[in-house]
């Protein structure tokens, strides 16, 4: 597996401290990103799953802790829409350029509109998908949202 994506290079342009965690991805888990926490040994929290979605139509990343569900009338009014909805995984992989299971919201094919969840900000690092099954970044969650100019807010669903 190569340590070196489109996303690791495109945290490499702004400078920012990362590092690069592989695991053994499970194609046939439930939930991904709760499948990646386990094999990192961390909390799901710390461990952010990239959503692609469109609000009102256009889309979006959203970022939230991988044990956690989006709130999408939360999401729309992040930025300030109407409605949002999940988008399709085959859309999903054609804007983004990563296949579902390793998209990352760094080095996408276009850049879209980010949110992030506010809780993700209490913790001094996190994990995010480093462009492909299997490959996470970890780093601050200041970082993320500054280097995708991401709207912070709370974005997940009550429990």
């Amino acid at each position: 597996m190569s340590k070196v994506t489109r996303a690791t290079k495109a945290l490499e342009q702004p400078k920012v401290a990362f590092t690069v965690h592989t695991y053994d991805y499970d194609p046939d888990a439930d939930k991904v990103g709760l499948q990646a926490a386990e094999a990192l040994g961390e909390e799901p929290q710390r461990v952010l799953k990239t959503l692609m979605t469109l609000v009102d139509g256009k889309p979006a990343c959203v970022i939230v802790p991988s044990d956690r569900e989006v709130s999408m009338k939360k999401l729309a009014a992040a930025f300030k829409g109407k409605s949002a909805e999940m988008m399709k995984p085959a859309d999903a992989e054609r804007m983004t350029g990563y296949k579902v299971g390793g998209i990352s919201p760094f080095g996408q094919m276009r850049s879209v509109r980010t949110a992030i969840e506010a809780e993700a900000m209490a913790h001094e690092l996190v994990f995010l998908n480093g462009g492909q099954r299997g490959l996470q970044v970890r780093m601050s969650p200041q970082d993320v949202a500054m280097v995708l100019k991401a709207v912070v807010a709370p974005l997940v669903a009550s429990v």
